[in-house]
């Protein structure tokens, strides 16, 4: 005998039959499977038990005293509390076709004519019992996708396969879109009339390829009746059958404007933030360009022999320089972290870097008193590379030594050609050390390690942060070794090298300061800081160049017209017109197509040498310039 034994519950069961002997022995086989019995012997105690009790099942033959089985059956399914009660009803005189098609038409869920076998009783309440399982579970699955389709934001689509027809969109259409869901049910592709203009065709091309593609996964704008923009992030994927075959494709639309909102505001942030950095740098450049040349004007006036004042004129100048320093390292960081700094590759041999590097960090070796030794073996191999950042590299790596070891420490530079055609660069102290925690962290932006004993902590920590970069733009790397605090450390910079260096090759020249020629230049200097106007008036002065200064659009106009200079240095943030315009007024008139023009300015950034070069300058130079570098821009004039 078949028992229920599947089912997840004990199955109640009304047992209605006016045969004290048939219903006796149904419910005995019925009890016997494991199901629990309750009897009526008429209609109206049949009806009455099953608004109180609710069975799983009714077994209710046909013909009874009261009320006839098939009206008893009918009010079953009429009422709301009891229509998923199943009924299978049973007769024993009623047992024609025209009876069960009579009772199945009444609502009943079966129908069995006696003699009904035991074997054949309890299987056809098992089997109407799984039935009655598997819809109770299929109606309970249904409801809780009603329930969370309807309570999430985003919208939930389904469409069929073939004719690719809208089968459900959840009611989160109407707060995303802003359009009823009636409209959807008049043209299922009206959605996409609210999809941007600049977005439709592609969102349309992606929708029609999801079907067969599988796929679709877009961000677009929606526009709202009110005309107002959301943000969206559609997916699609698809649905599989039973057997894994596609046979539907869901889709979940989810708004993303707050995320877009945000990444606006970062975008807008970080741009006002480079611009501030920008101007920031021009303000604290601007004062030291004057400093710098009263510096040097005062060493060309005063007696050698008054020692102090010497010394006292090297201090003003080194600091100037650390200070320029300091505003190059942070604009350099923030161009390379954005992608905006352009290297001048050329082929430069490594001494020519690391005695550049060497000249630059030599003053603040020797002020710490340490015993700098240098070792070069790497033959006469040559890198290709931007010789200034590299030595910029090398330079910040030998500071990071001198400012790290305590007074009168010993630093060693050597070079080595490795395998693979690398060139390693390894400057090593015996310093403050580094503990073993910090070497992974060491090259992070603004870490700082600790500080010599004889020194307060100074500097931004982007020093080695931007040798790293530097060596990544050059397909190179930097690393660092110490034994830990008190140990010293070692950082060696390995770069990929070419081919042995040329006699005549142009790179021993890269790095190379040109000296001025004491040919007369008449020089115009355009800047609204008088006091630095006046210092590279001065300046130029001593070197024998015959020199005047303006202050504005209007004045610098006027004296060149009368003056004809051959070198005009000329600020970019002029009062009105700005430096850029006046450059291009000048090159339009033919007196001034010769003339070197240098844009002299706080602002350095890629794309401010490229507005200098496209109004017409010549050089762009970052105050506070090298008196060196300037000499050799204004040159001699044609012969």
């Amino acid at each position: 005998m078949t028992s229920p034994t599947n089912l997840p519950f004990p199955a109640l069961i009304l047992n209605v039959d006016d045969d004290d002997g048939a219903r006796y022995a149904k419910t005995r086989i019925l009890q016997v499977a494991g199901f629990n019995v309750i009897e009526a012997a008429n209609g109206a105690d049949a009806l009455a038990l099953v608004q109180s009790r609710t069975p799983d099942l009714v077994l209710l033959d046909v013909k009874l005293p009261d009320i006839n089985g098939l009206e008893v059956c009918r009010r079953i399914k009429a009422a709301p509390a009891s229509a998923t009660v199943l009924v299978l009803q049973t007769s024993a005189a009623l047992t024609g076709r025209a009876d069960k098609v009579r009772g199945l038409e009444g609502g009943a869920d079966n129908y069995l004519a006696a003699p009904i076998g035991a074997d054949e009783l309890v299987a056809n309440v098992n089997a109407l019992l799984r039935l009655r399982h598997t819809q109770a579970a299929l109606v309970e699955s249904q409801e809780r996708f009603r329930e969370l389709a309807e309570n999430i934001t985003d919208v939930f689509w389904i469409f069929s396969l073939g004719d690719h027809a809208l089968q459900y969109v959840s009611p989160a259409y109407e707060l995303l879109w802003g359009r009823t869901l009636d409209t959807l049910a008049d043209d299922a592709g009206s959605w996409l009339s609210a999809v941007h203009p600049d977005d439709v065709i592609r969102i349309r091309n992606s929708f029609d390829a999801m079907f067969s593609e599988q796929r679709f996964d877009e961000q677009y704008r929606i526009t709202l009746p009110s005309g107002q923009l959301r943000w969206v992030h559609d997916r699609g994927f698809p649905v599989r059958d039973a057997a894994g075959e596609f046979y539907r494709m869901a889709r979940i639309t989810s708004d993303i404007t707050a995320t877009k909102e945000a990444e606006r505001a970062l975008r807008e942030a970080d741009l006002h933030k480079d611009e501030f950095i920008a101007t920031l740098a021009h303000e604290l450049r601007n004062p030291l360009g004057p400093i710098r040349n009263a510096i040097a004007i005062m060493r060309q006036v005063a007696p050698p022999e008054i020692k102090p004042l010497s010394a006292a004129y090297g201090v003003v100048s080194r600091q100037v320089d650390h200070m320029a320093h300091l505003i190059n390292d942070l604009l350099d960081v923030a161009r390379i972290s954005h992608g905006k700094i352009a290297l001048r590759m050329a082929q430069i041999s490594v001494d020519n870097i690391l005695d550049a590097a060497l000249e630059t960090s030599a003053p603040f070796i020797e002020e710490r008193g340490h015993v700098l030794e240098v070792s070069r073996n790497h033959g006469n191999a040559i890198l290709h590379g931007d010789a200034i950042r590299l030595a910029q590299a090398v330079g910040n790596l030998l500071n990071n030594a001198a400012k790290y070891t305590p007074y009168g420490g010993s630093i060693k530079v050597s070079t080595a050609a490795g395998p693979g055609s690398m060139v390693s660069i390894t400057i090593t102290d015996n310093g403050i050390g580094i503990p073993a925690e910090r070497t992974t962290s060491i090259f992070q932006m603004f870490a700082q390690g600790d500080t010599a004993p004889d020194r307060a902590q100074d500097g931004l920590g982007i020093g080695l942060p931007l040798v790293r970069q530097i060596a990544e733009l050059h397909k190179g790397a930097v690393r660092v070794e110490s034994r830990g605090t008190g140990q010293g450390s070692t950082f060696t910079l390995v770069l990929p090298a070419e081919h042995p260096v040329r006699e005549d090759s142009p790179a021993e020249n890269a790095l190379d300061g040109a000296s001025a020629d004491a040919s007369v230049r008449k020089v115009l200097i355009v800047d609204d800081n008088i006091d630095a106007a006046e210092m590279m008036a001065m300046l130029l002065s001593s070197y024998g160049h015959e020199v005047q200064t303006a202050g504005d659009a209007e004045s610098t106009l006027r004296i060149a017209n009368e003056f004809v200079p051959d070198v005009i240095l000329l600020d970019i943030g002029l009062p009105g017109t700005d430096g850029y315009t006046i450059a291009r007024i000048l090159r339009r008139d033919p007196r001034f197509h010769t003339t070197t023009l240098i844009a002299l300015t706080g602002y350095g950034s890629a794309r401010d040498r490229e507005r200098s070069m496209e109004a017409g300058f010549d050089h762009h130079v970052v105050k506070p310039a090298q008196v060196d570098q300037l000499l050799s821009m204004i040159g001699t004039p044609e012969e």
